[in-house]
């Protein structure tokens, strides 16, 4: 399989390397976390000739007889080598029973700069606070954006590779496939991994249709509100039963599993979150293909779904505006900067353009507002309005 550099994470990895924290490499399935530690791996080797890399893969056999805490902590300690710097690399830790203890006992040394990948079900955010009591980094791992979408398959043109990244996504596994069938398959085989396999054994669900049929509600009403009491009665009304608490907490569990990222709506005059009705983006709208096919596509949620990844992807921080009763997509801060983000298929037509503009002017602050559409052109203002093709948007500099 290809392999390109992913400069965006092993800068974050570089930036960390020797803070004596656990560095947790987190991420849906298959997102490339494990190929990632071996380039950060690769990358100390040759700036450190000298280190002691300590790596271990639980998906490799030959690994096996480690699987339990003690061996782990006994292996590490026979690799040490005193007076060099000792890296110890751990790739889906959860297969090993307790490993807590010896990530706890092995930080707490000194002695380690200590590297984790695991399966994102078990590896959760909330899950790392309680066992490791605050002693973690995260880096978070995307699917390939559009630029490396283009860079994979060797593209020049924006524009056209836009479209083919649309709908194959950016899960770099099923690029090995040459007809859109297999392509297919393999993505869906990989989502009902993650639904079916880690979530349902992680949480002991009893009802897998269930969460499969939410599953499929979201990515179908992908960028849309989403209320999980609407969300209820529409599948109560379809004979299945349930009720918004679950719903709530069956989200929550595909949420934290990186399947999909909640987005809160924010009120922009009132400068509080709204309590109910969020939005919910697909880790990689490829997935949406997969498991539905290709009815109803809606091409300007999906682009939208993308905005929302790629902000994610950038480290800002992602609201969905609302202001007067009017919807703005994205409302994105990074530290002092923010932004006002609407998104479109086409503007065109003027009422489409007068739609999507007329929210934005409705904004009295004066931070930068965005139209991003397929306009196929360069960037042009409208009313201090930057409207910008949402290829040249999302293959720029972050």
């Amino acid at each position: 399989m290809k392999l390109i550099a992913r400069p965006l994470y092993l800068e974050q990895l570089k930036r960390v390397q020797g803070v004596p924290d656990i560095k947790v490499i987190t991420g849906i399935r298959r997102c490339g976390k494990s190929k990632l530690m071996e380039s950060f791996i690769d990358y100390i080797k040759t700036t450190d000739p000298a280190a002691n890399v300590i790596y271990i893969d639980f998906t490799d056999l030959k690994y096996e007889e480690l699987n339990h805490y003690r061996k782990l902590y006994d292996y590490a300690e026979s690799s040490y080598l005193a007076g060099n710097n000792n890296y110890l690399f751990i790739d889906e830790v959860q297969l090993c029973e307790g490993f807590e203890k010896t990530l706890n006992s092995l930080h707490s040394s000194e002695k380690y700069d200590i590297y984790v990948t695991g399966s994102n079900a078990f590896l959760l955010s909330s899950d790392l606070a309680t066992l490791f009591t605050g002693r973690t980094f995260s880096i978070e791992v995307f699917p390939f954006s559009l630029r490396e979408f283009m860079e994979y398959h060797n593209l020049s043109d924006a524009y056209e590779a836009f479209t083919e990244y649309r709908k194959f996504g950016g899960m770099s596994g099923s690029y090995v496939y040459s007809d859109e069938k297999s392509r297919m398959s393999y993505l869906n085989n990989v989502f009902e991994t993650l639904v079916l396999r880690d979530i349902v054994q992680k949480y002991k669900i009893r009802n897998a249709p269930l969460l499969e049929k939410i599953t499929d509600y979201l990515m179908d009403n992908t960028s849309n509100i989403v209320s999980a009491s609407n969300m209820a009665k529409t599948l109560q009304a379809n004979k299945i039963k349930t009720n918004d608490k679950t719903i709530g907490t069956y989200i929550g569990y595909l949420c934290n599993a990186y399947g999909f990222y909640r987005i809160r709506r924010y009120d922009i005059r009132g400068k509080k979150y709204l309590a109910f009705n969020d939005k919910y983006y697909l880790a990689d709208p490829a997935f949406r293909y997969a498991r539905l096919g290709s009815r109803n596509p809606d091409y300007g949620r999906i682009s939208e779904n993308l905005v929302a990844l790629e902000l994610l992807r950038r480290g800002y921080e992602v609201y969905a505006g609302v202001l007067y009763k009017k919807e703005i997509d994205f409302v994105a801060v990074r530290q002092s900067e923010k932004l006002y983000i609407q998104v479109s298929e086409y503007i065109d037509n003027p009422e489409t353009f007068e739609r999507e503009y007329t929210p934005l002017l409705s904004i009295r602050d004066a931070y930068p507002k965005m139209i991003l559409a397929r306009t196929r052109h360069e960037e042009y203002q409208y009313e201090g309005i930057r409207i910008v093709d949402i290829a040249d948007w999302l293959t720029a500099e972050s």
